[in-house]
């Protein structure tokens, strides 16, 4: 008997990438180093120790533009996306995507993010991956910065913490739509705006040892992206009114501890400002009186400018996008508890959940909540961006991989997004992280899988780049001709 479906009849289920994860070409076609040309991969550092991974300096940065090479930088190298994106985008058509979401990079289109005209190879690039996509009858989903800002504005402005970039920004932005502006609806201003808190180099170019007042330099930071994101939805708009700009943060959901009331109050700030104050911003137009008091509290004092605060008010997202992978733990005495770097971010440890060999606390039901949670406070489509599993995987003698905790991870998180379609949420679409094996962003290794096709890529770059389907690839291929009716494993 046919199973019935309950997601929508033109739901978006897809996979997603990122430029600076997958393209490579480092230094070709006339791009421009980047801020995740920065990353570097080091064996010896525990995997599960992001901090030591994201701790970039002024001597980092130093050293990695003195080396031209790719090994210890991988996100150099990608998986040649820039030479394979037809066999990559044929493979995401062949699981039946209705969504492919990509980046293009900023550094391959404005090498130094200051030339007054764009690149001509990197627009031809782009334009050729956008007709490949349209080949398959697939919607591209565009992010426009995702972690891969040009160094050069590191290197001259101290990145974002300089008002001149959002002028920069928004001249890239722009060029993006007049060239695809007609054959893409679907726009990310910013991947994971919050990241300014969390991964702050690659997010906004802020660099330590580059600043007198860090924590003033990294808020007024996010505040420029605010206003770059405001003004790009208003040049979307201008160019093709049917184009939807979304805004999109890496879902931090949080529990209480305790019942106790400290642990709880403690939850709601935790949510106000990993969360809610970027997407409060960016859906609702203004600044929340709850940061009012964080401000004061951390001796951050935002520089506005004259219409600042109109642009923010009238030029608000269309939809809220958002990565979901972990859940995380609220206390007031946050001493007593285990602690996990692994979770995006430090934080404390669910004892209640499983982990996934990275650390990563399993929460499917997480989901559920946090759908219901977004949705009740916006009331505005949701859009899941990034979902998905790192863990590494083995090629049988017989060339095949299987992967049952990935299906199992997805499955239960698909269930989930189900009891929420019921609950009443607005969701439009479904992207995957990734849709192929890619560098990882976080450590920069390749061990870190997360596809539902294999590369064959060592840590090294060592390998012979083949695409391989793993058993997870037949499995989202049924999801998706059954939209969402059938989870099962055969």
């Amino acid at each position: 008997m046919k199973q019935e479906s309950i997601f929508p009849e033109n739901f978006l289920w897809g996979g997603a990438i990122a430029a600076c994860q997958a393209e490579g070409a480092y230094g070709q076609y006339g791009r421009g180093m980047a801020v995740s040309d920065i990353s570097f991969y080091d064996s010896q550092i525990d995997r599960q120790d992001l901090a030591k991974h994201r701790n970039v300096t002024t001597q980092k940065i130093e050293e990695a533009m003195a080396d031209s090479g790719t090994t210890r930088y991988p996100k150099r190298h990608g998986i040649d996306f820039y030479h394979r994106y037809k066999e990559d985008i044929a493979l995401c058509a062949e699981m039946g995507f209705k969504v492919f979401r990509f980046s293009m990079a900023w550094s391959r289109i404005f090498p130094t993010g200051e030339e007054l005209t764009p690149n001509q190879e990197g627009l031809d690039f782009y334009d050729a991956v956008l007709t490949e996509i349209e080949k398959y009858g697939m919607e591209p989903l565009v992010t426009i910065s995702h972690f891969e800002m040009p160094l050069a504005l590191v290197n001259q402005y101290k990145g974002w913490t300089d008002r001149k970039v959002i002028d920069l920004f928004v001249r890239f932005a722009d060029c993006l739509f007049t060239n695809f502006g007609q054959r893409v609806t679907y726009w990310i201003s910013f991947n994971e705006m919050n990241a300014g808190r969390f991964s702050t180099f690659k997010s906004t170019g802020v660099v330590a040892d580059k600043t007198d007042n860090y924590i003033q330099d990294c808020y007024q930071a996010v505040h420029h992206q605010f206003i770059a994101a405001a003004l790009v939805t208003k040049r979307l708009h201008e160019i093709n009114p049917a184009g939807k700009m979304g805004c999109m943060i890496a879902r931090f959901t949080t529990y209480a501890a305790t019942c106790k009331p400290e642990d709880v109050l403690q939850m709601m700030h935790d949510d106000q400002y990993d969360n809610f104050f970027y997407t409060d911003v960016m859906i609702r137009g203004t600044y929340p009186g709850y940061m009012n008091r964080f401000f004061k509290d951390n001796g951050v004092s935002i520089i506005w400018e004259e219409g600042d605060k109109a642009l923010l008010k009238e030029y608000t997202a269309d939809y809220l996008a958002f990565s979901y992978y972990v859940s995380n733990v609220s206390s007031a005495q946050p001493n007593e508890l285990d602690v996990t770097d692994a979770n995006l971010k430090k934080s404390l440890k669910n004892p209640y959940l499983e982990s996934s060999a990275w650390g990563w606390q399993i929460d499917p039901k997480g989901l559920r909540y946090t759908l219901n949670n977004l949705y009740d406070r916006y009331q505005v489509p949701l859009f899941i961006v990034e979902n998905g599993i790192g863990a590494e995987d083995t090629v049988e003698a017989d060339g095949s991989v299987h992967d049952p905790y990935r299906i199992d991870y997805l499955q239960r998180h698909l269930e989930q997004m189900k009891e929420a379609l019921v609950d009443g949420v607005d969701l439009i679409g479904y992207t995957t992280w990734s849709s192929i094996d890619i560098v990882s962003s976080g450590t920069s290794e390749m061990s870190k899988r997360y596809g539902f096709i294999y590369v064959d890529q060592d840590d090294d770059g060592n390998g012979t780049l083949n695409r391989i389907r793993k058993d997870s690839f037949y499995w989202y291929q049924q999801v998706i001709k059954s939209n969402g009716a059938d989870l099962s494993v055969s």
